[in-house]
């Protein structure tokens, strides 16, 4: 790791004890934009407590990450099944926005419980994103666009294996930060 990699490595643990969107902010925009190539791979994903109504979800949900096997082939939601292994999610399938408009709904335990039951007809075996480069608060960088939601998730290179993420979706007053790490546990395309 080079001093650079390894100060925003520091900087990232730091705010991942908790943070606020400006300091987010303020490390996202010292990070150099990811390239697509950088991004091929699958991520464990977690998310950056800022204070955003989204923090924890999708970890309670059971939320695995991301996986980009090439810039046409990207599979957005990566969620564990009971035994561990990773599924792909169909986003388009999920309630966006009423998570948008009652995101403590979603943290009950009667959603969580719905949401295990019904995860076997949500998942999916196409790809549901694509790999762009898109410029976000004047820099260039990897950028994965949803097939069915508007969202838009764009990524800075802390180091060689770790991803800070920015999801910006219509209806949010504020961006939804998380940190991807990649997973050398599974190939790029490994089945799902």
């Amino acid at each position: 790791m080079t001093a650079i990699a390894d100060e925003s490595a520091a900087r990232l643990a730091h705010l991942e004890a908790g943070t606020t969107t400006a300091e987010a902010f303020a490390l996202f925009d010292a990070l150099p934009g990811a390239t697509i190539p950088e991004m091929i791979g699958r991520w464990r994903g977690r998310g950056l407590p800022t204070g955003h109504p989204f923090d924890g979800l999708l970890e309670s949900l059971g939320w695995y990450g991301k996986e980009f096997s090439d810039p046409e082939t990207v599979y957005p939601l990566l969620f564990r099944r009971r035994d561990g292994s990773a599924v792909a999610l169909d986003p388009g399938l999920l309630p966006v926005g009423l998570l948008v408009r009652r995101p403590r709904l979603a943290r009950s335990g009667l959603a969580q419980r719905a949401f295990r039951l019904l995860l076997p007809l949500l998942t999916t075996r196409r790809p549901k994103a694509r790999l762009r480069l898109v410029e976000c608060r004047g820099r260039l960088g990897a950028a994965m666009i949803y097939d069915d939601q508007p969202i838009c998730d764009v990524f800075r290179t802390v180091d060689a294996d770790t991803r800070l993420g920015l999801m910006d979706l219509r209806g949010l007053p504020a961006p939804f930060f998380f940190v991807l790490r990649r997973d050398f546990g599974a190939a790029p395309g490994q089945p799902l």
